[in-house]
């Protein structure tokens, strides 16, 4: 039997194939007991702790409906507003909120870092290292597991459950936002282990973490799938299945950091490449089954159209309707009760 109860999600990659496998199952069966108007209290009495350093639209509100959905209940804390805010160390927030409740989630990046490359994701891990209750990554500078999940669970859907060998095209797309590689390496590392064939579509200078990028290949060698990387658009969205068009900041910013690399000359290399944007024509490139997801927010005019986003290959709804499944199975796969 497969059991993660009292584990951390940081990361995807650091879960095996088969408890992915057990979140993504629960979350299915938990989506057809919600419309079937019955779903198990599988939280109740439990609270879950979110510790936002940053804003967020769908990751508040769907743990949020996902631990009411079972039963429980899930606590917004805006850090600014603790005594963290003040100096007060992780080690005691921690130890604190493990005598508070069941489980606590993270939200630190961009600006809440500085833009430092693997802050937020050590903050995480600092968390994680004092606390005795599960904690879970709700996206750093480096990874966002559960969003992952959901991709990978709502790519299945829409393709009858199988993955293997589908082309995932991760395109990197113009916007004049400074946004951190958290979502796009784990996509790249989830879909890699489930044997999709994986593209990383950009302009130069926009390379991932070289680490991360070692590992997918390594993901793809055991899966039988593959990892593409390619400067050439068009050719990436030839027969895809899967299109994600999502904006990153640049390797060279990344890794000075964006106050000593200097916003403003991120943003004149983001401009050189204003026609890296999803459209309408470039769709007609992809499987004629072929899917465009995003993580959203999107930025509309410069990600990618309102015709392309708003059309029938947008799956982005649905995409999001589905991340209070996979963090409703999460939070009763980790802390809930016990099945």
């Amino acid at each position: 039997m497969v059991d993660v109860y009292g584990k951390d999600l940081i990361s995807t990659q650091e879960w095996e194939v088969e408890e992915i496998n057990m979140v993504m199952d629960l979350a299915r069966q938990i989506k057809l007991w919600r419309y079937a108007g019955h779903v198990p209290e599988l939280f109740k009495n439990r609270t879950f702790f979110m510790l936002f350093y940053n804003t967020s639209t769908r990751t508040r509100a769907s743990f949020e409906a996902a631990a009411t959905l079972l039963g429980g209940h899930a606590q917004f804390i805006d850090f600014a507003t603790t005594r963290g805010a003040e100096g007060e160390s992780v080690k005691d927030m921690a130890k604190m909120y493990e005598r508070f409740g069941h489980a606590l989630g993270v939200r630190i990046l961009e600006s809440a870092v500085d833009y430092v490359y693997g802050r937020g994701n050590a903050v995480i891990r600092e968390y994680a290292e004092h606390a005795r209750i599960p904690v879970i990554n709700m996206a750093d500078d480096m990874y966002h597991p559960t969003q992952a999940i959901t991709d990978l669970y709502t790519i299945a859907e829409k393709f009858g459950g199988k993955v293997e060998g589908k082309k995932y095209v991760i395109m990197w797309a113009y916007s004049d936002r400074i946004r951190s590689w958290g979502s796009v390496q784990d996509e790249m590392l989830i879909a890699t282990r489930y044997g999709m064939d994986v593209v990383l579509a950009y302009p130069p200078g926009f390379d991932l973490d070289e680490r991360l990028v070692a590992q997918a290949r390594e993901n793809a060698r055991d899966s039988g799938g593959s990892l593409e990387i390619t400067h050439d658009l068009k050719e990436a969205l030839s027969g895809a299945h899967v299109v994600f068009p999502r904006s990153w900041a640049s390797h060279a910013c990344v890794m000075e950091g964006l106050n000593r690399f200097g916003r403003e000359r991120e943003l004149e290399l983001h401009r050189k490449y204003v026609d890296w944007r999803l459209t309408k024509d470039l769709v007609e490139l992809v499987d004629r089954k072929g899917i465009v997801t995003h993580v959203l927010p999107v930025f509309r005019g410069q990600e990618a159209d309102d015709e392309v986003m708003d059309g029938p290959r947008s799956v982005i709804y649905d995409q999001a309707e589905n991340l209070v499944y996979v963090r409703a199975a999460v939070l009763a796969l980790v802390a809930g009760n016990r099945l």
